[in-house]
């Protein structure tokens, strides 16, 4: 009787322990190497999107502050412009017979520069140049002396007496044109009366 030695795995066939061929490597694992070597790329720029759309979030939704208001107008010229009477003066030697000259100051406060565009007075009979000449400009916190010429043209046309005289002047700047008229005082209408009694001393008409 012959023995029986172990048994040859038949054509086909292999043994229970034996490894499958492991074949080609699977995706997944290509899949993490790569991340494996890119992660902390992948890392900051997800990190530094999350701060740029966090960073957009807080900025469309700050607090939003109210615009500034806009900004006040000038005021009126008549507003911040005052003419005083400083006193008569002789006029000078070219001026007309029957001239005699007074002098006023004007003054600007605050605003825009002012300019004046005209001087004038009420009284028919009387004609009125001014030193300087309109028109001329006067920027605020300045004071500007002005030597007003007047002119007898008719005595008939001019008070013996002026009681409450008074200068109209024209005025302009950023704001507006305005014409104002200045009473300019007791001393004033005096000076002006007594100019006018020596200029039409004999009425002649």
């Amino acid at each position: 009787m012959s023995g029986v030695g172990p048994v040859e795995p038949g054509e086909g066939t292999r043994a229970g322990n034996d490894n499958p061929d492991p074949g080609p490597p699977r995706s997944r694992g290509r899949l993490a190497l790569l991340y494996g070597r890119h992660r902390r790329t992948l890392l900051t720029a997800t990190t530094v999107a999350a701060l740029l759309v966090g960073g957009g979030y807080l900025y469309v939704t700050r607090p939003q502050s109210p615009p500034p208001p806009p900004p006040s107008p000038p005021p009126n010229p008549s507003q911040v412009v005052d003419v005083s009477y400083l006193d008569a003066e002789p006029a000078s030697p070219d001026a007309p017979p029957r001239s005699f000259r007074l002098s006023v100051v004007l003054s600007v406060q605050s605003g825009p520069p002012v300019t004046v565009t005209g001087i004038a007075q009420p009284y028919a009979g009387l004609s009125v140049i001014s030193s300087p000449r309109p028109p001329f400009r006067t920027k605020a916190g300045s004071a500007r002396k002005i030597d007003i010429t007047m002119h007898v043209t008719e005595c008939g046309k001019v008070p013996e007496n002026a009681g409450l005289p008074f200068l109209d002047v024209t005025l302009r700047n950023t704001r507006a044109i305005e014409a104002h008229s200045y009473i300019l005082g007791s001393r004033y209408a005096h000076d002006l009366s007594a100019a006018l009694h020596v200029a039409c001393g004999n009425r002649s008409r």
